[in-house]
């Protein structure tokens, strides 16, 4: 009997010693939380592990002493008020036990206070875009896997489908904060080595956060279903020792100012059709295949096909806008901050010429610059036309191509002036974008995360506050500057938008020119 007992303690405790090599278990992860989720997990299946070895053992025992061919006389007995309470307390007990370590965990990771970093996570079909607030540092993470792979015509490597042309760069031994959203569908953000999983649902803010231990890259990817492309969106994230991801921070803000420059001076470059196809080829397939197939020929009502559609048989000019700004209540989604002019001009030439569409349009950077401010007069042509000598027209936020790791914002000034109805339309529009996750569709935002705009000091203090929250943000909050990524007329019309909507009522009338002599 002695020896039975025996054999049982070890099987008990054998698992315990090898539990964190086992591949087929959880693992310990590289951050703090990670590792009590793990020790959270092991103390749960060895309590669910006791109790099946003692019910079965106890359901065998009987079934081999108390059989009938060994003259076992069944007890006749009706009730037991001891059985009864023992069947209820050690229940009770046990889940106590486990809710305790349990709750602590869970409490632990919902508090993502005194962070020392806060990062914007936004996805949208099929890739995440992160923005580091208050650091003028932004850019989209798409999968790297060649298409040859994907389609098997080459060997897979080992981190198939789980490798991006730019990933997340974090610090270690530094709180992170994390704010999910979407641009379109419920995607999920998860890293398993992190123990973060959250949902980014459209029009609403998760929070997570995570401190990690151990430098290293760390994959994970989309836990949605969002779409038929949903396992081509993974998570990368690499973590650099402190001063490593500071030199890093300080090296981006670098190449965006650098990038600036030469962005404009990209806007004045004249490409020929054979550079434009070729350039769009690749900007196609890493970016609109995915939806519209290889071939051009969509998904029959899902996506549209590019051959001989109404788009590429209409104006240029509306070719670029749906490709610069998207098309609401579609799955097309903008890729103004996402593709440079170049890169639009050169896809869009491409769409306009492949596949046996055969407009021979030649899209220049310019062209596409044109379009984003609003001045297509020179477009009215099958071809567009080619750039001309710097224009002094205002202008909107457009991208210019700087090279693979960095597509500059270029911010012109647009002074245009509109009317109060104007601007609220336009403002509505960029609040829906640009602010609506956070502080909601209602303006009353999240209480004790982000604040309500109903009547709110900002809202019913000065102009120029207001304005200047806008531009720059709030530090310490996750209130972030938008004077890189708005213009001053669409930061003129958000400002006089939420100064007006919801009841506001102030009827303050907020232009372009007194945003722009904020910033000066």
């Amino acid at each position: 009997m002695k020896q039975w007992l025996y054999c049982f303690l070890a099987a008990l405790v054998a698992p315990s010693l090898g539990a964190s090599e086992m591949p087929l278990n959880m693992t310990k992860g590289v951050t703090n939380i990670s590792g009590q989720v793990y020790d959270l997990h092991m103390i749960i299946l060895y309590i669910c592990c006791a109790i099946g070895v003692l019910v079965f053992g106890i359901m065998i025992y009987s079934i081999i002493y108390h059989r009938k061919s060994k003259g076992a006389v069944p007890a006749n007995f009706h009730e037991s008020t001891k059985v009864e309470i023992a069947w209820t307390v050690i229940p009770f007990l046990i889940l106590i036990g486990m809710a305790i370590p349990a709750t602590k965990t869970l409490i632990a990771m919902e508090d993502p206070t005194n962070a020392d970093l806060t990062i914007k996570v936004t996805g949208s079909q099929w890739k995440w875009h992160y923005s580091y607030f208050n650091e003028d540092v932004e850019f989209y993470s798409i999968l790297s896997t060649p298409r040859s792979q994907i389609d098997g015509d080459e060997t897979k490597t080992e981190n198939y489908l789980l490798e991006v042309d730019k990933p997340l760069v974090l610090p270690i031994n530094r709180k992170v904060r994390f704010l999910m959203t979407s641009d379109d569908v419920i995607h999920s953000w998860w890293v398993p080595a992190f123990a973060v999983k959250k949902d980014a649902n459209p029009g609403f803010i998760n929070e997570a956060w995570t401190k990690i231990d151990k430098p290293g890259v760390y994959r994970g990817q989309c836990a949605e279903l969002c779409g038929k492309d949903h396992g081509f969106m993974p998570v990368v994230v690499k973590a650099l020792p402190e001063a490593e991801y500071d030199a890093w921070l300080q090296e981006q803000k670098q190449l965006a100012k650098n990038a600036q420059a030469a962005a404009q001076a990209a806007l004045s470059e004249t490409l020929s059709k054979e550079e434009l196809m070729a350039e769009g080829e690749q900007v196609y397939l890493s970016t609109c295949a995915a939806c519209h197939q290889p071939n051009g020929a969509g998904l029959p009502g899902v996506f549209p096909s590019l051959i001989g559609s109404p788009l590429i048989k209409g104006s240029v000019a509306g070719h670029i806008d749906i490709v610069l700004h998207g098309k609401a209540g579609t799955a097309m989604q903008s890729f103004a901050k996402q593709l440079s002019a170049k890169q639009i001009a050169a896809v869009v030439t491409y769409e306009r010429n492949a596949w046996g569409n055969d407009t021979g349009d030649i899209v220049q950077a310019a062209d596409v610059n044109n379009v984003a401010t609003g001045d297509t007069a020179d477009m009215s042509s099958p071809t567009a036309k080619q750039p001309t000598e710097a224009s002094t027209t205002p202008t909107e936020p457009v991208q210019a191509d700087v090279g693979d790791d960095m597509a500059a914002t270029v911010m012109p000034v647009d002074l245009t002036e509109l009317t109060h109805d104007e601007l609220m339309t336009e403002g509505l529009q960029v609040y829906t974008t640009s602010c609506l996750a956070c502080h909601q569709a209602t303006g009353a935002g999240l209480p004790g995360v982000f604040p309500s705009l109903i009547g709110s000091p900002i809202i019913t203090g000065p102009v120029d506050a207001h304005i200047d929250i806008v531009r720059n943000g709030k530090p310490g909050t996750a209130m972030q500057a938008f004077a890189s990524s708005l213009s001053p007329r669409q930061m003129a019309a958000v400002i006089t938008y939420e100064r007006n909507a919801w009841g506001n009522n102030s009827g303050d009338t907020v232009q372009a020119t007194d945003v722009n002599s904020h910033g000066q």
